[in-house]
C-alpha cells in the first residue's frame, strides 16, 4: 500500500510543530511529513489481507457483507433464511429437521418484525421498490424516497392515511429533488392510486417536511421523448434550442412541461420535415392531440416561426 498524507490535527510533531503526518503501512509508521520524525510505530493495517488483480477476483476474495440500505426496514443488517428444500441437496433431510428449520425460518422473521412500526415500514419499503422496479427509477431516488418515508413515519403523518398514496408521493418528491423526468400521471398509474389522493399526499409532505422544490424544468423530458419515438439527435437539438427560446420568453410559465416538451418535439420534427405525428407524441407523452396542438400553434405565434406543413 502507498504512503498517504492525512490530517492528524490532535498531534503536533515534537521536533518541528507540524499537525501533517503520513502512514507508512510497508513499515507500520506514522512520521512527520515535514521532518521525517517517527512519531508512532507498530501500526494496525485495517486493511484486507488478500490482494486483486482485477474486479472479479476481488469480488471471489471479499468477504464482507451487502452494504447498509435504507430500503430495507432493518437496513440489511438482520440474516434472512431463504431456504426453499427444493434443491438436491435439501431431499435427503428428514421431515424433522424440514419441521426444525420451518420452524427457525418462521421466527427468524417474526424477530426482523415485531412491532406496527416494523410491519408498516416492511409493507411501504416493498411498495417502494416494486413502484420504482415498474418505473425504472436508479437507486438514489429509491434511497432518497425511503429516507422521506421514514421521516414522515417520525413526523406521525402515516396515521389514518393510505400507505400506498404516501409512497406513491414520497417517490414523487424524491424524482423531483432528483431532476429525474416523471409525472404525476405515470407514478399514479404505476402505484395503481388516483392521482388526486397522490397530490393530496404530497402536498402534505410539503407543507410538512420539505421546504420548496423547483418545478420539473421541460428540457429533462425531452431526452426520453425522443428516445422512446427513436428520432434523430438532430430533432433532440432543435427541440432544445426551441424549448430554451420559449423559456426566455416566458411561455413555458404555467404550462405543463410534458406538453411543452411534446410541442417542442413536434415543431422540431416539421422543420426537420421528419415524420412523426401528434398521435404519436401524444401517446409517448401521456397527453392528448388537443393539447399539442393547442402548444404547437401557441409556439409558433409567438416564436414566428414560418413553417409549411
Amino acid at each position: 500500500m502507498k504512503d498517504q498524507l492525512i490530517d492528524e490535527s490532535e498531534f503536533k510533531c515534537p521536533e518541528c510543530g507540524s499537525t501533517e503526518f503520513f502512514r507508512d503501512y510497508n513499515r507500520a509508521e506514522m512520521a512527520c511529513a515535514k521532518c521525517g520524525l517517527v512519531i508512532s510505530e507498530r501500526l494496525m493495517d485495517l486493511g484486507p489481507e488478500w490482494r486483486a488483480f482485477d474486479s472479479e477476483q476481488q469480488d471471489k476474495r471479499a468477504r464482507a457483507g451487502a452494504p447498509l440500505t435504507l430500503t430495507i426496514h432493518d437496513k440489511g443488517l438482520s440474516t434472512v433464511i431463504n431456504w426453499h428444500g427444493n434443491d438436491k441437496a435439501s431431499r435427503n433431510i428428514s421431515p424433522a429437521k424440514r419441521m426444525q428449520i420451518y420452524k427457525l425460518k418462521k421466527w427468524q422473521q417474526r424477530s426482523r418484525v415485531s412491532n406496527t412500526f416494523e410491519r408498516n415500514l416492511t409493507y411501504a419499503l416493498s411498495e417502494l421498490d416494486r413502484i420504482a422496479s415498474q418505473l425504472g427509477l436508479p437507486r438514489n431516488v429509491r434511497e432518497t424516497a425511503a429516507i422521506l418515508y421514514r421521516r414522515m413515519i417520525e413526523a406521525r403523518m402515516i396515521r389514518g392515511r393510505s400507505i400506498e398514496s404516501m409512497v406513491a408521493a414520497v417517490i414523487y418528491a424524491a424524482c423531483r429533488q432528483s431532476k429525474i423526468p416523471r409525472t404525476l400521471d405515470e407514478i399514479s398509474q404505476a402505484s395503481n392510486v388516483k392521482k388526486r389522493e397522490v397530490g393530496k399526499s404530497y402536498r402534505l409532505l410539503l407543507r410538512t417536511l420539505l421546504a420548496k422544490i423547483t418545478p420539473m424544468v421541460s428540457i429533462n423530458f425531452i431526452p426520453r421523448l425522443v428516445n422512446k419515438l427513436n428520432l434523430s439527435h438532430d430533432v433532440q437539438r432543435l427541440a432544445i434550442t426551441i424549448l430554451e427560446k420559449a423559456r426566455n420568453m416566458g411561455l413555458t410559465s404555467g404550462r405543463g412541461p410534458m406538453s411543452i416538451a411534446a410541442a417542442s418535439i413536434y415543431i422540431a420534427c416539421v422543420l426537420q420535415q421528419v415524420k412523426c405525428t401528434q398521435r404519436d407524441i401524444a401517446s409517448s407523452a401521456n397527453v392528448t392531440e388537443v393539447t399539442i396542438r393547442n402548444r404547437y400553434q401557441e409556439l409558433m405565434r409567438k416564436l414566428e416561426f414560418i413553417v409549411t406543413i
